[in-house]
């Protein structure tokens, strides 16, 4: 067969000079020192990645890109794929790369291609990725005939290694590029025996018919980056340093086994179309479709083109599920391959990850070794721990994965912001390559290649935190890899609301991007401003019609919920919302309001109020906005003698005990709670308990907060149909706290919430609740003559109304100076974010990737990245250890060692669930006097994580504040008497 001949033999067929041929068959791609001690000619590494691309159109690309690619390239989309992930690497056949290494540049002088002095220092090199866009630009342009092809087919090459140059950068140093006709000949032999390797006559065959829009190229160039990753993984693809046994058959082998042996797999593929349309909701769900669910499903089936949904509807109406069910009718109609599912927090991900599991599992029970979970404490997740690292299931089941007890298998580099070895022959961080852990490669498994740096997003389904989704929007390296893992799903958004003024600056950036490459996104809020679900239209129809400033004003929805559809069709962009009332679920209620005036962060007021509103039965819950408020309030009522359960729920307790703690109260007051549903129960929250915390109380005390997360709040309360009540609580009641009135009638506001919130919002939201629960006075207000909320039928309103233009504070208020000093902080953090955008706005309609990465961010590791997506004061996770006699404890015990010494993953498991995030005024402090412990040095998931070692008391100081743990009130600070 044609590619069963080795290189060898197909350059002598196509007539080139013996000594071109044995030139050629010279050049190395992977040196010997960092490819597992075998050398690996350069054809050899561009025939395996174009083999490995061609696997992956067969089993792993989504089909709508499939059908993209055979739109631009004529009907050739596979062959074409492989070309343009191939040829990546053809830049390695230049002097500067070939002299990197002296034991492999020695052969290539002998063979005659030879250099002059070049520069030596790393960071002046002439780089191999612009090296290969120099070499081809050209011949394309002159053999294709098409600029404008070859200009955006260059930058793919060019950006292989995570940015993409702008044209200037295509300058290469004296004699780095290699000059004279032997060097001229042999980077020719090069691009034209590959070319015809992979099944095309010649260069000018190659010529694409159309071309792909910019999104669609970022995409494409992060298939590159992830086949050239794969194909240079040499414990899969050994070195060969025989041109005679060099050829694209053997390529094909090596891949096929490579992709089976790593157990790469794509998603639905071909997904077929349901034959009843609600068969989605009904049987795959297991759901009675609710009329807001069915709107949802009937514009899914309804768009002509991929576009985005927009979804409000109250809290407890099963948005997601619909959401789920949307984006099964979506991707079997447009050609998706998988879904990514983007939470507000951690906390909310994990239990959206167990449904989407259960979700998948109905498609496929293999499926669910596809799913991955996207946050950094992950590994405390029982499910997913079942499924990608080995461990028993949480239903006694047997456990998720084939290999029992895998070696390594929760050691690896969670979210490793690296690269492939070579990159550290520029001055870049390398990552660490996954261990292989597959003993049986035709057993069904996890796919371990995907839980390294910047890979999570390319499993077919994944769950996480939305910041992932912003990533794929921030001009850093490698975001190609990130944005190719959205482009063959559907991208659901739940609380879309959630993202302050900062995050929504990249979330625009994405939709933009999104729409452009036709990815389906399904938005999912209870609470949301119109003038926000305006601005997410207008991003998306902006990426359908490629410029920056699009303006589809959105009709007023005819009711609540209701669903917003946008799409692109024939040429034109289409905004519309349902034009019939959706009705809820459930009748709205009246929701009695009542002022609990209280501004000190002691909350003795409000844990009084919280025992005696459930002095007869009942489950408060109580959402504060700050730490130390929340322990306060807990601590009084533990002091008091509560006779009933008790809780606390914060971001300060450390990982294991805030993971037990958030399942028990779901346990006590979710969904499925019955008999478990306490008789008498107190839970006290910060933020954690404002959204997708699927529980139910009886009585609601919250801190005042703006209004739309007000709103959300007052979601966790009476949500559940059937639940049962004391009589006194029949009615749904909501103390509201964090205020007191000031001079003049103006509201006092806790400090730590005008520091979240800031002033203007907080006025608004206390404007409506006065207009509820009456004035806010010295005393605690609100009784059966205030008029309360209709809830769910009032949400839209009241939250049109506070964020609208028109006044609403009463007089002396001063409401217009908070408006400025807050639309000044607002502008500013637009600016801020504005830094990191992917693409600056006068570029958005350029045509392609060129010059992408202007000052782009170095942002290297987790921490780093989320800086740049989050605005706020930097901060830090620990590791809380003990120090004992002789060594070092864990937080629940654990013996670890004199230096911290941690023997098996077992311990380290253990050991991280003493993780805790420190606030932010601790970072510096944390920086200067924290480490690792000693012990920690080689494993992976420590040894560069600090340590907060707590002396025997139990104590420490750091900076100016005492600081310590308790098991049940979380990271505890004091600061020091001076």
């Amino acid at each position: 067969m044609e590619d069963e001949r080795s290189v060898v033999e197909l350059m002598r067929s196509m007539g080139l000079a013996d000594e071109v041929v044995a030139r050629v068959s010279r050049l190395w791609g992977k040196s010997a020192a960092r490819n597992g001690g075998r050398t690996h000619l350069l054809l050899g590494h561009l025939l395996d990645t174009a083999a490995v691309a061609g696997v992956m159109w067969d089993q792993y690309v989504s089909v709508a890109f499939r059908r993209r690619l055979d739109e631009v390239s004529g009907g050739r989309g596979r062959a074409w794929f492989m070309w343009v992930c191939g040829i990546h690497d053809c830049g390695k056949a230049c002097p500067a790369f070939q002299a990197m290494d002296a034991a492999e540049a020695a052969p290539v002088l002998a063979a005659g291609l030879t250099w002059g002095r070049l520069p030596a220092a790393r960071g002046k090199r002439w780089r191999h990725d612009v090296a290969g866009a120099v070499l081809l630009l050209p011949r394309l342009v002159a053999e294709w005939g098409d600029e404008e092809a070859a200009g955006w087919v260059w930058p793919l090459v060019a950006g292989h290694h995570g940015a993409f140059p702008p044209a200037g950068a295509l300058d290469p140093p004296r004699g780095a590029q290699g000059r004279g006709a032997a060097w001229e000949e042999a980077q020719r032999a090069v691009v034209d025996v590959f070319t015809r390797a992979v099944g095309f006559e010649d260069l000018a065959d190659v010529r694409p018919v159309g071309s792909l829009r910019k999104a669609e190229q970022l995409a494409l160039s992060g298939l590159i980056v992830m086949a050239d990753w794969i194909a240079s993984d040499s414990s899969h693809f050994a070195g060969l340093s025989d041109a005679d046994l060099v050829s694209f058959a053997s390529s094909r082998r090596r891949a096929e086994a490579a992709w089976e042996r790593l157990r790469l797999r794509g998603g639905w593929r071909a997904l077929p179309l349901a034959e009843d349309p609600l068969e989605p909701l009904t049987r795959r769900l297991g759901v009675r479709p609710r009329a807001s669910q069915r709107e949802l499903v009937e514009r899914a089936w309804s768009m002509p083109a991929p576009g985005l949904l927009v979804v409000e509807a109250p809290m407890g109406e099963g948005k997601t599920k619909a959401a789920l069910a949307a984006a099964e009718i979506l991707a079997a109609r447009f050609g998706l391959d998988g879904v990514f599912v983007a939470m507000p927090t951690q906390a909310t991900s994990d239990p959206m990850y167990e449904q989407v599991l259960q979700w998948v599992r109905s498609f496929d029970p293999e499926l669910e070794s596809q799913v991955a979970l996207l946050h950094g404490r992950r590994r405390f997740n029982a499910w997913w721990r079942s499924i990608w690292a080995g461990k028993p299931r949480p239903d006694g089941d047997g456990c998720g994965c084939q290999g029992e007890g895998l070696p390594g298998a929760m050691s690896l580099a969670d979210d490793d912001f690296g690269a492939i070895d070579e990159d550290a022959e520029y001055d870049m961080v390398s990552a660490q390559s996954a261990p292989n852990r597959t003993a049986d490669p035709g057993a069904d498994g996890p796919a371990y290649w995907f839980l390294d740096g910047k890979r999570g997003l390319l499993t077919a389904f994944a769950v996480g935190t939305v910041d992932h989704l912003l990533h794929a929007a921030t001009r850093t390296r490698h975001v190609m890899l990130r944005f190719a893992g959205l482009a063959g799903k559907v991208v659901v958004v739940d609380e879309v609301h959630a993202a302050d003024v900062y995050m929504r600056q990249f979330l625009v950036e994405a939709l933009r991007w999104l729409g452009q490459a036709g990815v389906p996104v399904v938005l999912l809020s209870a609470t949301l401003p119109p003038a926000q679900r305006q601005r997410f239209v207008d991003a998306y129809l902006s990426g359908v019609l490629g410029t920056a400033d699009v303006h589809r004003p959105v009709p007023e929805p005819a009711g609540y919920p209701c669903v917003t559809v946008a799409y692109g069709a024939e040429g034109r962009a289409v905004a519309e919302t349902s034009q019939r009332a959706v009705p809820s679920w459930r009748e709205s209620a009246p929701v009695r309001l009542t002022w609990l005036p209280d501004t000190d962060p002691a909350g003795t007021p409000v844990a009084a109020a919280a025992r005696k509103a459930v002095a007869d039965g009942g489950v408060a819950l109580v959402v504060v906005n700050q730490v130390a408020r929340a322990q306060a309030i807990y601590h009084d009522l533990q002091e008091g003698g509560f006779d009933g359960v008790l809780h606390l729920l914060h971001a300060r307790l450390c990982a294991a005990h805030r993971a037990d703690r958030t399942a028990e109260c779901l346990r006590l007051m979710g969904p499925q709670a019955g008999e478990d549903r306490p008789e008498r129960m107190v839970v006290i929250a910060t933020q954690l308990a404002e959204q997708s915390f699927d529980v139910d109380a009886d009585v609601l005390i919250t801190d005042l907060a703006p209004a739309d997360l007000l709103l959300q709040r007052i979601g966790r309360l009476h949500r559940h149909s059937g639940t049962r009540r004391p009589s006194a609580h029949h009615a749904p009641q909501v103390l509201v706290t964090g205020a007191a009135p000031g001079r003049d009638g103006t509201p006092r506001f806790l400090y730590a919430s005008k520091r979240i919130y800031g002033e203007w919002s907080l006025l608004r939201a206390a404007a409506l609740v006065t207009e509820a629960a009456g004035p806010l006075t010295d005393e605690e207000t609100g009784g059966p003559t205030a008029s309360g909320w209709s809830i769910p039928a009032d949400v839209p309103g009241l939250v049109a109304r506070a964020y609208g233009d028109a006044g609403i504070c009463p007089a002396g208020w001063n409401e217009s100076g908070a408006w400025e000093q807050w639309q000044a902080k607002e502008r500013d953090r637009e600016k801020k974010a504005e830094e990191f955008l992917l693409c600056r706005r006068r570029e958005w309609a350029f045509p392609t990737l060129e010059g992408l990465h202007y000052a782009g961010s170095r942002a290297a590791s987790e921490e780093q990245l989320d800086a740049v997506v989050r605005d706020g004061d930097p901060s830090v996770e620990v590791v809380v250890v003990r120090r004992a006699s002789g060594g070092y404890r864990g937080i629940d015990g654990t013996w670890l060692g004199v230096h911290g010494e941690v023997d098996d993953d077992e311990v380290t498991d253990r050991l991280m669930g003493g993780t805790v995030r420190l606030p932010p005024g601790l970072t510096d402090a944390a920086g200067a006097e924290l480490s690792p412990l000693p012990g920690w040095a080689g494993r992976p998931w420590l040894r560069y994580r600090l340590a907060l070692v707590l002396e025997e008391d139990g104590t420490r100081l750091l900076g100016a504040d005492r600081v310590s743990y308790h098991d049940v009130l979380g990271l505890v600070i004091e600061r020091e008497a001076r």
